[in-house]
């Protein structure tokens, strides 16, 4: 579904619910919980997180033109003049990235509030089971995981690798990557994690009946 198409809006307050029996509220209910585990761990959602990866990935590349052209020991006025072309159209690309990929985080934030109140509405084990999503989860998790990785090889690998002769605008430029890695896979691990640790919460068991009933309602992470 396209990210342009509204969120499912939030469940009524008690005072308003009109459901006309329990059945018709799961049914709500379980239709609400899987759009909005689509919208946050959907393959749509990861096609978007690696394409918003790739632009800041990019961007920086370009702008790692001036960088390493600025860095060597000796300037060449034509590569200077290339890198600084190449890093106006980086900053034209990376900028954009930025604002997009917060703009991700803020709209999964949403998602997660309203999915934690959907929740919270009723108990129901096969729509809650779905909502585990064990082989999304298990993309996100690897996927970013893979990133931290290089990004953390990297940051080590760049600075060492790096010669005298190369100039420290490659130290620059690498370190760079290995920051977009670090952070992109950071962010793609909190979101797999938190959202299993709610799914686990959710399919548990309930809480007791002398507990209030916001004690025991999930929260998102």
């Amino acid at each position: 579904m396209s990210p342009r198409t509204p969120l499912p809006p939030p469940p009524p307050p008690a005072e308003l619910q009109s459901w006309p029996d329990r059945e018709a509220r799961l049914a709500d209910r379980a239709l609400a919980l899987d759009e909005l585990g689509r919208r946050l761990l959907g393959g749509g959602r990861l096609a978007l997180f690696l394409l918003w990866f790739l632009l800041l990935e990019l961007g920086w590349s370009l702008i790692g033109v001036l960088l390493t052209a600025l860095g060597a020991p000796l300037i060449d006025p034509m590569m200077t003049m290339l890198g600084l072309f190449a890093a106006l159209l980086g900053i034209g690309v990376f900028v954009p990235a930025v604002w997009l990929t917060v703009r991700s985080l803020r709209r999964d934030r949403t998602v997660r509030e309203r999915l934690a109140l959907w929740a919270a509405l009723d108990r129901h084990g096969p729509a809650d089971a779905r909502l585990r999503a064990p082989v999304l989860s298990a993309c996100w998790l690897l996927l970013s995981f893979a990133m931290c990785a290089v990004g953390l090889w990297l940051g080590f690998a760049v600075p060492a690798g790096v010669t005298r002769d190369d100039g420290y605008g490659w130290v620059a430029y690498g370190m760079g990557v290995a920051l977009i890695l670090w952070v992109t896979g950071l962010t793609g691990l909190a979101k797999a994690i938190g959202h299993y640790r709610f799914a686990v919460r959710l399919t548990g068991p309930r809480p007791r009946a002398g507990r209030s009933a916001s004690s025991g309602l999930p929260r998102p992470e």
